[in-house]
């Protein structure tokens, strides 16, 4: 299975682990990424260099204006699309196999998670998993240490607020806190 066709299963399929070449050639992937993190995370990199490395760990161009603090975390990688002038911030940890999707000039804080898989909730089942998308809107603010789940939309201009849980879609141009999180305000 070539990773074109694992990334169409991840988008098609409802649930991950019942296809043993699928879950073999994940983790391939997954190897790949532990590699690129640690080149990463280990040494100091000029931002032309940490664009490259992203590049490869996430197997396309990043935009441009591109910056990353690390370290950072993904246990796949290869199934995150960065748009133009987004910044990550230090100790970031993406869970991509169901697609992550930032748009411009997004902006995300320290130790934000995003996670795209969910753990079936029959304990007979329990170790199959279920992906879907994060998209993540232009000019969005995540703050620290918030969490982001799988198959959230955050809309354009929306500030998520620090340490807040997000398991619902955010509507452009409003504020969100708590946990879970809530609408705070309209901008």
């Amino acid at each position: 299975m070539e990773l074109k066709e694992l990334l169409e299963y991840f988008k098609n399929s409802d649930t991950i682990g019942e296809d043993q070449e699928a879950l073999d050639v994940m983790r391939c992937y997954s190897r790949q990424a532990q590699k690129i993190t640690m080149t990463i995370n280990t040494q100091y990199h000029e931002p032309e260099e940490m664009a490259e490395l992203f590049s490869e760990l996430i197997g396309k161009p990043v935009g441009e204006g591109f910056g990353l603090f690390p370290p950072f975390y993904t246990d796949f990688g290869k199934n995150i699309t960065i748009g133009k002038n987004v910044f990550i911030n230090s100790d970031c940890k993406f869970q991509d196999q169901g697609g992550i999707f930032i748009d411009d000039g997004a902006l995300i804080g320290h130790g934000v998670v995003l996670a795209t898989l969910n753990h079936d909730m029959d304990p007979e089942k329990r170790q199959q998993l279920h992906p879907a998308p994060i998209h993540i809107g232009k000019r969005v603010w995540i703050g620290a240490n918030a969490t982001i789940t799988s198959g959230v939309t955050i809309g354009d201009n929306a500030v998520i607020a620090a340490g807040a849980v997000v398991t619902k879609d955010v509507p452009a141009n409003t504020v969100v806190g708590g946990v879970p999180a809530r609408i705070i305000k309209k901008l």
